[in-house]
């Protein structure tokens, strides 16, 4: 296989840290980008966000989905700014946006929110009494009022990136796709997947893979059949 392709971002949603470490040893040079979650944050998850970048070289994907008000997310990010990690993410409401990137300050981070989570479909927005509409046109709508806002790109599903990258607010911008499984693969609690050749040809600069990859007998050999997906 050639060099690792930084498309590829692997989720690694597992317990802590020490579990995170091993499994990116297992996945070498097959991998140099790597999203951490709220779910390892209480395991070390800032620590070995940190020990990969530093010492590993790996990129890091800090996915905290920020949401307070403006003074909060401004405070929350200037200090993970510090880390100098190279993308975070917040809730795409604009006034988010802004406070986000006020905190970010010049520092090299990326900012990107969150449009609507990938684990979500109609009846659950009904459910959290979000506007009526079909999601993908709700989607491009928050996405264009968060590039407009500053974010530097946004996490959306593949199933929206298209739309995305045709909005004018998109040039130059970042698009990430999580709800990506490979050929075969089970959907989990994802609803709006695609491929990873879909999500890249649809617009997508990164794609997000976690359990197809983590959860594998062979997750090196799961990392590369995935890089192989690529076009």
């Amino acid at each position: 296989m050639p060099a690792a392709d930084d498309r590829l971002i692997v989720a690694l949603d597992v317990p802590n840290a020490l579990e995170g470490l091993q499994l990116s040893q297992r996945l070498g040079d097959t991998v140099s980008f790597y999203k951490i979650g709220l779910g390892m944050l209480t395991g070390g998850g800032l620590a070995l966000a940190h020990e990969l970048k530093a010492e590993h070289g790996k990129r890091i994907f800090l996915d905290m989905k920020l949401f307070d008000i403006p003074a909060t997310v401004e405070a929350a990010v200037r200090g993970l700014a510090a880390y100098e990690l190279d993308f975070l993410t917040v809730h795409g409401d604009p006034h988010v946006v802004r406070a986000a990137v006020a905190g970010r300050g010049d520092k090299p981070t990326r900012i990107l929110a969150v449009t609507i989570l990938t684990s979500l479909d109609r009846a659950d927005l009904d459910a959290a009494m979000i506007v009526p509409g079909e999601i993908a046109e709700l989607v491009t709508e928050r996405a264009r009022r968060a590039l407009a806002a500053g974010a530097d790109g946004v996490i959306a599903s593949p199933q929206e990136a298209a739309a995305i990258r045709a909005l004018p607010e998109a040039t130059g911008k970042l698009i990430v796709t999580p709800g990506v499984r490979p050929a075969g693969a089970a959907a989990g609690d994802q609803k709006r997947i695609a491929t990873p050749a879909a999500a890249i040809a649809a617009g997508a600069d990164h794609i997000v893979v976690g359990r197809p990859i983590w959860q594998a007998a062979d997750p090196r050999a799961a990392a590369e059949a995935v890089r192989a997906e690529l076009p």
